[in-house]
């Protein structure tokens, strides 16, 4: 069965329930349900609120999952009330070649595509042929590790600039993917930042403080889930009753991976994997923890802090770009920097000595901070965007 994800409400200075009950729009993205992630996450979000204020909403996507690759998914599928229709796809999960999204787009009023991939290339090359409106969300564009960062970078200023030009607007999910886009299409990008499901995980943090500490992501190699383990060593050592859950799926990282990783520490009663985990399973866990973690080396916008921080639970955080931003916003976002065990197991201990202090001050002031990035302001912006789009 489906998670629901509920429409937004009618904007109160639209006068109408339905400002687009005439228009037809298509969403096009890589992974979707049942893919679990940040990008995945948002994209199901926008679409479901979607529902009821446009005439139609479709998603394109590929009929296999990253992880999960022998499994092939329903060419076609009902998601909350949202059309889904899967595509084959060859090449590599960095940019996955479908050329049959050409045939998925008739009736389309308006396309938004999510993420700077094969998809946001191909319908810009083919774009005067079809003559409809598209926008696009940046998602983090590929930046998201330094490797091959040279030839990511010649190919954004010359491929990504002429393909960015044919998009009528280009929404930045970051300060720093805005700052990156706006080089290429100044007049194009505007910041709407990625907002979150609140009620998903919303007060569901231990209420009294507990040495444990969560992460949630992907076993990507750039969230550096080593450097976690690496402090997890030090602050056992000071300490048995510290306990680490990660929670997450398969990636460049395998659970076999991280289980090895785990037992070369010697962390078998410290850390415990979680793997596919519902977001029901994530919310239980969540009720015997006091803080996030995260050593990601790179987000787009970072989703997950924002859910942690309307769970309750207080973050502390690598100083990439996006968890810097969010520091910025949220006084309760600790950062440090994991390639330091010591220094990032220090930074661990002094927030739970901070919440032992105020445990309830500093849980609920996490719970409000969320609300800025609650639905209902994103839902409107994105929908200005396609208002401008068609003109």
């Amino acid at each position: 069965m489906h998670e629901r994800i509920l429409p937004v409400a009618p904007a109160a200075d639209d006068g109408a329930t339905a400002p687009f009950a005439d228009r037809s729009i298509v969403h096009v993205v890589r992974q979707f349900y049942p893919m679990i992630g940040g990008l995945e996450d948002f994209v199901r979000n926008l679409v479901g609120r979607q529902v009821g204020r446009f005439g139609s909403v479709r998603v394109v996507t590929l009929d296999r999952l990253f992880i999960e690759p022998d499994r092939q998914l329903p060419a076609r599928d009902l998601i909350d009330g949202v059309e889904v229709w899967r595509i084959p796809f060859r090449g590599s999960p960095r940019y996955p070649i479908a050329p049959s999204v050409l045939g998925c787009l008739g009736g389309a009023d308006i396309i938004h595509v999510h993420a700077v991939d094969f998809f946001f290339d191909v319908l810009a090359a083919t774009s005067l042929t079809r003559r409809t409106p598209m926008v696009a969300t940046t998602h983090g564009g590929f930046f998201h590790t330094a490797k091959f960062r040279r030839l990511k970078s010649a190919w954004f200023n010359t491929v990504t600039r002429a393909t960015a030009s044919r998009y009528r607007g280009i929404a930045c999910c970051s300060e720093s993917d805005l700052a990156t886009f706006r080089q290429i299409a100044p007049s194009r990008v505007r910041l709407i930042e990625n907002a979150a499901d609140l009620d998903k995980f919303g007060d569901a943090a231990a209420r009294r403080p507990a040495r444990s500490l969560i992460t949630i992501g992907r076993f990507s190699r750039n969230k550096r889930l080593d450097h976690l383990l690496d402090m997890m060593q030090v602050l056992t050592a000071s300490d048995p009753a510290w306990h680490l859950h990660i929670a997450g799926s398969a990636s460049d990282w395998s659970e076999a991976d991280i289980r090895a990783m785990i037992a070369a520490r010697d962390l078998h009663s410290a850390v415990t994997l979680h793997v596919g985990p519902s977001n029901a399973d994530i919310r239980a866990v969540m009720g015997a923890c006091s803080l996030f973690v995260s050593a990601s080396e790179y987000e787009g916008f970072g989703i997950a802090l924002i859910e942690a921080l309307s769970a309750g639970l207080l973050p502390v955080v690598e100083p990439n770009a996006a968890f810097r931003s969010l520091s910025r916003k949220h006084d309760m976002v600790r950062l440090a920097g994991f390639a330091d065990p010591a220094g990032a197991a220090a930074a661990v201990e002094a927030a739970h000595s901070a919440l032992s202090e105020r445990p309830e001050a500093l849980r609920q002031a996490a719970i409000t901070s969320a609300r800025q990035h609650g639905w209902e302001t994103t839902a409107r912006l994105y929908e200005d965007l396609y208002r401008d789009a068609l003109g």
